[in-house]
């Protein structure tokens, strides 16, 4: 308490004086919550950190306070991680046949152009285009008036030389007679004979003139020299032809058989060579796709070079074509199969793999797990591969789902493409 005495300044200098220090107490007290609430924040804040980003601290956690774990349950350990799907299928023991693949194009095994052999006007046509013919089948006729008449007049010439021969062949007679009488010279009987050798002759003659003219009248009739299919008409009824012209009436391809010339690599020769020597070679034709068979047929012909430029060889196959699929032009992939690797490794092509290291395959083991096993081919066709080192027969290889492999990965057999995979050979 201030004394009454004081002055009032000084009563109310204490006053102030009081008044400060509480209002510095309450700020320094004030100072110190903000600071532990500023702490007590970071500690959370870190610890909610650790929480989340730690799931090693949170395992110890819940192992410590089972209460805390969400449902209260433990977490199990981890198990093993799961098989992983994949198709398989096991390598096989059989035959395997060794294939050339050449490009090609189908012509017909005979081509005609039908042409006029003697001059003349074609007065009727006796085939439609696209018809199929017969060898000796009439395709037309051209006018017979001209050749009628020729034979006709070498006809009428040998039968007046005939008659002449007749009469000199009497007169021969009678100078004999005469002559032994001593009627008739010698000479008369020599004339008389080499008269009736000159009408032999020329008898003999008109009998040629009489072929010549019947081969020019056959002419005028135009019939298919072979079986086969006539194309586009290249002349008309009505038309005038000439034996010299190029031009011809139509055209007839033979297309059963039908022939394939295609090529081949000339380091292929002595597997062709081989096959030809041991027997027939099949061939097969198929569309450029290679998707379509369109023949089955033989190899009938080598060429007999090799063409330096492309270091090919021409070869010539014939088809039966029954069907009619393989047509002059068209343009083929053959299959030549020149021979047959008996008691060989086979495996599906799919199951094959290229690394680093050259080609591999993934082999399922005993335990399920597989093992990365180094491939040696010897050929593959038709999506099989022959292999020569590294599969034996009977083990299971992946054909499918190998993108998620590892070595000693444990799988399961029975992916979705197994079904298909089991029904393959």
């Amino acid at each position: 308490m201030s004394d009454p005495s004081d002055p009032p300044h000084k009563v109310i200098h204490a006053s102030h004086r009081k008044t400060n220090m509480t209002e510095t107490k309450d700020r320094g007290g004030r100072g110190w919550s903000r600071a532990m609430l500023i702490g007590t924040v970071l500690v959370l804040g870190v610890g909610v950190y650790e929480w989340r980003s730690n799931e090693a601290v949170r395992d110890e956690v819940y192992a410590a306070i089972p209460a805390l774990r969400p449902g209260g349950a433990v977490k199990p350990p981890p198990g093993p991680p799961p098989a992983i799907p994949v198709t398989a299928v096991a390598a096989r023991t059989g035959d395997f046949p060794v294939v050339l693949v050449g490009l090609g194009t189908v012509q017909a095994n005979n081509t005609v152009l039908v042409r006029s052999r003697v001059d003349g006007q074609i007065i009727s046509l006796h085939f439609t285009e696209g018809q199929v013919v017969q060898k000796g089948d009439l395709l037309a006729e051209i006018d017979p008036r001209p050749y009628k008449a020729a034979l006709e007049q070498a006809q009428a010439k040998k039968q007046q030389d005939e008659a002449n021969l007749a009469n000199s062949n009497r007169d021969l007679s009678r100078y004999q007679s005469l002559a032994k009488n001593e009627y008739a010279t010698r000479q008369q009987l020599d004339t008389q004979t080499a008269a009736v050798a000159q009408l032999t002759a020329q008898i003999a003659s008109d009998e040629a003139a009489i072929d010549n003219a019947q081969t020019q009248l056959d002419y005028a009739t135009i019939r298919a020299p072979i079986t086969g299919r006539v194309g586009f008409r290249l002349a008309d009824q009505g038309n005038i032809v000439n034996a010299s012209s190029t031009s011809g009436i139509v055209s007839i391809a033979q297309l059963q058989p039908i022939a394939a010339i295609f090529t081949e690599p000339e380091n292929s020769l002595g597997q062709l060579q081989a096959g030809v020597a041991a027997g027939t070679v099949p061939v097969k034709a198929l569309t450029t796709d290679s998707k379509t068979v369109l023949g089955e047929g033989k190899l009938d012909t080598l060429n007999n070079e090799v063409d330096t430029s492309s270091g090919t060889i021409r070869v010539k196959a014939l088809f039966p074509n029954e069907d009619n699929k393989l047509w002059p032009g068209l343009s083929v992939v053959t299959r030549t199969t020149v021979s047959i690797r008996k008691g060989v490794v086979i495996i599906p092509e799919a199951a094959i793999q290229r690394g680093q290291n050259g080609f591999y395959a993934y082999v399922v083991g005993p335990n399920n797990k597989v093992q990365q096993r180094q491939l040696k081919i010897g050929l593959i066709s038709d999506g099989n591969a022959l292999i020569e080192d590294g599969v034996k027969a009977d083990e299971q290889v992946v054909t499918a789902g190998q993108y998620r492999l590892q070595p000693d990965v444990l799988v399961k057999i029975g992916g979705p493409d197994q079904k298909t995979a089991d029904k393959e050979p």
